[in-house]
């Protein structure tokens, strides 16, 4: 999509008029070009190109702040309107919580890994410990604390949440392997990623039907997530999906509860 190869690149589309004199190319918009690709074991879709740590910075350093959301409404008019709205926070917390109270309790230490302001970090408020590590760098909301990524790595907690964070990131598994070890094996580890329609609609060779990228670089398949913690060295210890509706928009979700095995050691 337009807005993140010019985030990412600089790429802007280039419109293509009777004064480029060409003979045989027609007139038209030229957009930034990419494949998609699917594994037939696993059925996970994905992006082939994957983003560098200084390209994934350019896309997410200050997220849906004033400078991102300008260039977003200029590709995508009534975006802000949108952000205002997802500014609000989701509206499915407490449904997160049902979930994960009887692995964890109520008033777990928690790391929210990729969570933003903290806005939508389960147990915040009842939690000892709330700290959220994040690449936009944005100042978090009441009840919650900003760590580095040595001081995430540097403390264990009893709940790890790693929410809608897995799409949008090129190497999925560097990053849990990251988080692992900021846990131990009381710890329990909760990612939530989309369903998203294209695989859930069409398992059957979806990359045929995928005509765009965003931000979500990874399509998970149920077996695909559930694949990428055992390479982790996590064990499901429960899984369930959600139908939810955010910002006027209605998405399905998975959801994972992870530990490491007993005896296990942070790898």
């Amino acid at each position: 999509m337009p807005f993140v190869a010019d985030r990412a690149f600089g790429w802007q589309p280039a419109v293509i008029d009777e004064s480029w004199g060409l003979q045989t190319i027609p007139s038209g918009t030229a957009y930034t070009v990419c494949k998609s690709l699917w594994c037939p074991e696993c059925g996970l879709l994905f992006l082939d190109i994957r983003f560098s740590e200084a390209e994934m910075a350019g896309i997410y350093c200050g997220y849906r702040g004033a400078e991102y959301t300008r260039l977003r409404e200029h590709y995508e008019p009534g975006y802000a309107a949108r952000n205002q709205q997802l500014d609000q926070g989701v509206s499915y917390i407490a449904e997160v919580e049902h979930f994960l109270r009887p692995l964890v309790g109520d008033t777990p230490h928690v790391l929210d890994w990729g969570g933003d302001t903290g806005r939508n970090t389960p147990f915040r408020g009842r939690s000892q410990m709330c700290d959220v590590y994040d690449i936009s760098d944005k100042p978090v909301v009441a009840g919650a604390r900003r760590v580095d990524h040595g001081q995430a790595l540097g403390s264990t907690y009893d709940l790890v949440v790693c929410s809608n964070v897995l799409e949008h990131i090129p190497y999925p598994e560097d990053t849990l392997r990251d988080i692992v070890a900021a846990m131990d094996t009381h710890s329990v580890l909760y990612v939530e990623v989309p369903f998203e329609d294209t695989v859930r609609t069409v398992p059957s060779q979806p990359h045929l039907h995928k005509r765009h990228w965003h931000e979500h670089v990874n399509f998970f398949s149920e077996d695909s997530l559930h694949r990428l913690m055992e390479r982790c060295g996590l064990e499901v210890v429960s899984s369930g999906q959600l139908f939810v509706t955010t910002a006027g928009k209605s998405t399905y979700l998975f959801q994972l509860a992870c530990r490491l095995p007993p005896g296990a050691a942070a790898q």
